[in-house]
């Protein structure tokens, strides 16, 4: 009995400590959020017109992460008084880390998960998928013409390139229509390798994703064209040579 007596005590006991844990753990877990939300009243009543997406606690005691749209960060006191603009590094054995592109990055990647592989224009690898690029892309951009030329030696190397749109001159302009008719062409593909060597482009309507895909660029921070996105949400702004993307997508020195 005096055995039984002792497990059930000891038993007791350690359901108290988990019921302590978990009690503590809500408290400070509200405590956190309150004071979320109290930083983000404080932040839109002395700055409007900030566009903010998310607040977090950073890594460092008594400083908040503000992601604002476009992905930019800023990090802010408790009381929302002091800001100290731009990203927050940690010191690594390997190195610095850059801890506010890394948030973009996953950012950029979830965001692009998301999307339909349907509303894009694809170009497919030649037979097995080893990767894959997400371009932003316009069809009046030099670069991105020079870019969409290599586009085969990428297929050949076993990466498929994914087009979403993003007229750089704006929504209602001329390049938006021209990119609405290249999504609303009955061959999409052969439509915008038309468009990227200059070629007319017939006027074309129908439902399209082009400017929900221009303002999902703008927030995660495309401000031009092209804008190559890697698997791991890396963003590279410009023309990158077709052997280059394949270093970095398959991780091995490749020839176009």
């Amino acid at each position: 009995m005096r055995v039984f007596s002792v497990f059930i005590d000891r038993t007791f006991t350690c359901l108290v400590a988990v019921f302590t844990l978990l009690n503590c753990s809500l408290v400070l877990s509200a405590e956190e959020s309150s004071e979320i939300s109290a930083i983000k009243q404080l932040l839109l009543a002395t700055q409007p017109e900030m566009q903010i997406e998310d607040v977090s606690k950073s890594p460092v005691d008594g400083l908040y992460e503000v992601t604002t749209q476009g992905g930019q960060t800023i990090y802010v006191s408790s009381d929302a008084r002091f800001f100290i603009p731009g990203d927050l590094y940690e010191a690594k054995p390997a190195g610095l880390v850059n801890l506010g592109e890394s948030k973009r990055n996953t950012i950029r990647k979830d965001k692009i998960a998301a999307l339909n592989e349907k509303d894009m224009i694809v170009y497919e690898a030649k037979g097995e998928r080893k990767a894959t690029l997400t371009v932003f892309t316009d069809v009046d951009c030099p670069y991105c013409r020079k870019l969409h030329a290599e586009v085969e030696a990428l297929n050949d190397m076993g990466i498929a390139v994914r087009y979403l749109a993003f007229p750089r001159t704006g929504l209602n302009t001329e390049t938006h229509f021209k990119m609405i008719s290249t999504w609303c062409a009955p061959d999409r593909l052969a439509m915008m390798t038309s468009a990227k060597r200059g070629g007319e482009v017939p006027k074309a309507d129908c439902e399209n994703p082009v400017a929900s895909q221009y303002q999902l660029g703008r927030e995660v921070g495309v401000t031009g064209t092209p804008a190559l996105v890697l698997e791991d949400g890396t963003m590279l702004p410009g023309y990158v040579p077709a052997a280059t993307l394949g270093t970095y997508l398959l991780g091995n020195s490749v020839q176009p």
